[in-house]
Parts: structure tokens; C-alpha cells; sequence
């Protein structure tokens, strides 16, 4: 009797190969060190978080509810929408990921500006799906047209992410739903809007109103950036019901720990610090804005927690030294680098070497 052959271990799905590593931003490399890579909040945790926090770990030998209730009807109550509307994930990317689940697969295409966020490629190779890139314009911003144009039968799913990260920059109302009138309604159009609560242009609409006004786009949020709860992992969606019960139906079950739920609802709670918390850090970013720009660095106006340098070839050098100094940033090599808005002190470190480095390369 012949012996059946097999390849040697587990076949993977072919997918999976060439898949690009999400890189996330390096840690502090001392005591002394500060850390102006990953887009976090400097800040503890909002007032009454930390105790509706710990208070949750104490019954970590139960599962979280499932159905994140309590956390539903806070953000139902917050910001004005049904609680059908709603869907939570590990963070604004897992349910980007639980989006794609839903709505691409091999064949269908999936269309997102480039560069932005670093995740989109990943996960919609994943998935299966082919990533159509459509290049920023020179200023850094999103090219609508273009992505408008690059719609075709097989797209089933655009990101917008506004502001965009790593750039900062946002797209204006006028604009926006110009580009929504233009796609397809069997297309779904995900507002990514990770660094919302910055947003300080009034001409920058709230996806949330036009989430109301076309069926077809659908609201990113997280915790991990204002509100600080970046170690916690859970973000949210708000879409019409069929696309948010579809996301409840691809969540990892038990995925947002009762931790993250409680602490979630403390910081919905938490308004006025928040946004005293929110007003520093812009006024930080303008400061940080001005002083680089007074150096000579181009650096585009951002609605985020951040600021983006396009350094090109010299993006790594510029990493090194500002590691070298005691401060790590985000590089994108070949591109530029990305830096958080952090501690003032960190900030004027950052700034120090920005001038220094500046002096030693302009002209």
C-alpha cells in the first residue's frame, strides 16, 4: 500500500505571504527618556478612571459582558444614536479589521490614500483583499478625485482617515461630501477618526453628521488617543444597523475586557477634564507647529497629536539623532518621520534637535 505524501507542516493560506509588520513606535530607551512615537497621551487617566478600573480587575476571574451593555448605552446616550448603531472592538483597528471581515474578501478591492494609516494594507491583505493606493496630493492631503475615480465594480470598502495619520491632515466638509456624493451607495465609507477630539477647524465636519446623512459611511472612534486608555485596547463604530450588526457578528467574543468597558464608560464621564485635557495638548501642537516652522521645516498644519516632517532619505538619520538625544519618534524610511505631541519637555527636546539638525543639513 502506497503512503500518502503531505508537504511538510500546516499549510497557511497563501494570503498571509509578503504581509507588511505592523512596526509600532519604539519604546523610551531610559529613565531619562521620552517617548514621542506612538501617538499616546501624556496624560494619566482621566479622574475616576483608575479606581472604576481597578475595581473592574478585581473580578478578572469573570468574562466581560460580551454585549459590552453598560459601555452601549453610555456611547448610545453621549453621542445621540441608537444602540443598534453601535459595535466595539479591540481598539479603532480591530474593528477596522471586523469591517473588512464583514465586507471584503479575495477578489474584492479596498481602497485607502497612501501613505496613511499602516494598518489598512495589512489587514486588507488579511482579509484577502486587494489594496488600491491612491497617492496624497503634493500639500500632504487626501487626493479625492482620484480615490472618487479608482472606484470600480470590485471595491467594496474605502478608508478615509481624517485627520490622516501619520500627516495630520484633515479634510474640510465641502470637500468630504463632494467625494461622498460621488461613491456608490453599495459602497461603505469608513470615516477613521482616531484623533477626532483635536480637531480644532471648524471647517472639519464630524463624521457623526454625515454618518446621519449617507447610509453608506461609517464612524471610527477609540479611547486611545484623548482619552488615554491606549493600554487598554477598545474602540467603537457607529454605523446604520445593518453594517454594526454585522461587526457584532464578526468581534472576537469576549474581545473588550470588562476593564476596558468600565473604564470606557468612567471617561465618557469625565467631559470637562477631557477637554481641558484636549485644549493643552492643541495648544502644545501649536507651539510645536510654530517653533518648528520659525526653524525652516515645512510642516503641514495637523488636526491630530502629532506632526509630520517629510525627511525623505534623511528620515533614519533624523530618528537616530533624536533617539541619540533621549527622544523616540516614528520614521517611515524613505518618507519622514512622525512625532507626537508629548510633555513639554519632551517637546523641547524634540524641538533642540529638529534645530540642530536643520542647521547641519539646510541648503
Amino acid at each position: 500500500m502506497c503512503t500518502p505524501t503531505f508537504p511538510e507542516g500546516p499549510q497557511l493560506r497563501a494570503a498571509l505571504d509578503g504581509i507588511p509588520a505592523y512596526r509600532p513606535g519604539r519604546p523610551a530607551a531610559g529613565a531619562d527618556s521620552y517617548k514621542l512615537s506612538s501617538n499616546e497621551n501624556p496624560y494619566p487617566p482621566l479622574p475616576g478612571v483608575l479606581e472604576r478600573a481597578v475595581a473592574a480587575a478585581g473580578a478578572m476571574n469573570r468574562y466581560p459582558d460580551m454585549a459590552c451593555s453598560a459601555l452601549f448605552a453610555e456611547l448610545a446616550d453621549h453621542f445621540g444614536v441608537p444602540v443598534g448603531h453601535i459595535a466595539t472592538g479591540t481598539g479603532s483597528v480591530g474593528v477596522a479589521q471586523q469591517l473588512l471581515q464583514a465586507t471584503a474578501g479575495p477578489g474584492d478591492e479596498v481602497i485607502y490614500a497612501w501613505r496613511s494609516f499602516e494598518a489598512y494594507p495589512i489587514i486588507t491583505q488579511i482579509a484577502g483583499a486587494t489594496s488600491v493606493q491612491v497617492p496624497l496630493t503634493a500639500d500632504e492631503e487626501h487626493d479625492l478625485d482620484a480615490m472618487a475615480d479608482a472606484v470600480t465594480e470590485r471595491t467594496r470598502l474605502i478608508f478615509v482617515c481624517n485627520p490622516n495619520n501619520p500627516t495630520g491632515v484633515a479634510i474640510r466638509r465641502a470637500e468630504l461630501e463632494r467625494f461622498l456624493a460621488r461613491v456608490p451607495a453599495r459602497v461603505l465609507v469608513v470615516l477613521d477618526e482616531a484623533y477626532r477630539e483635536f480637531v480644532d477647524d471648524p471647517e472639519v465636519p464630524d463624521g457623526l453628521g454625515l454618518y446621519r446623512a449617507y447610509p453608506n459611511v461609517c464612524v471610527l472612534r477609540t479611547f486611545s488617543k484623548a482619552y488615554g486608555l491606549a493600554g487598554l485596547r477598545v474602540g467603537f463604530c457607529v454605523a446604520q444597523e445593518p453594517v454594526a450588526a454585522a461587526l457584532r457578528k464578526t468581534a472576537v467574543p469576549f474581545g473588550v475586557s470588562q476593564v476596558a468597558q468600565d473604564a470606557a464608560v468612567a471617561s465618557l464621564r469625565s467631559g470637562p477634564q477631557l477637554l481641558e485635557r484636549v485644549a493643552a495638548l492643541v495648544e502644545e501642537r501649536r507651539r510645536v507647529h510654530a517653533e518648528l516652522t520659525a526653524q525652516g521645516w515645512t510642516v503641514p498644519v495637523s488636526q491630530g497629536n502629532f506632526h509630520w516632517l517629510r525627511l525623505g532619505d534623511a528620515t533614519v538619520e533624523f530618528a537616530e539623532a533624536c533617539a541619540a538625544a533621549g527622544v523616540t519618534v516614528r520614521p517611515f524610511p524613505g518618507e519622514g518621520v512622525r512625532v507626537t505631541v508629548g510633555e513639554r519637555e519632551a517637546d523641547d527636546l524634540l524641538l533642540k534637535v529638529a534645530g540642530e539638525f536643520r542647521g547641519r543639513t539646510a541648503g
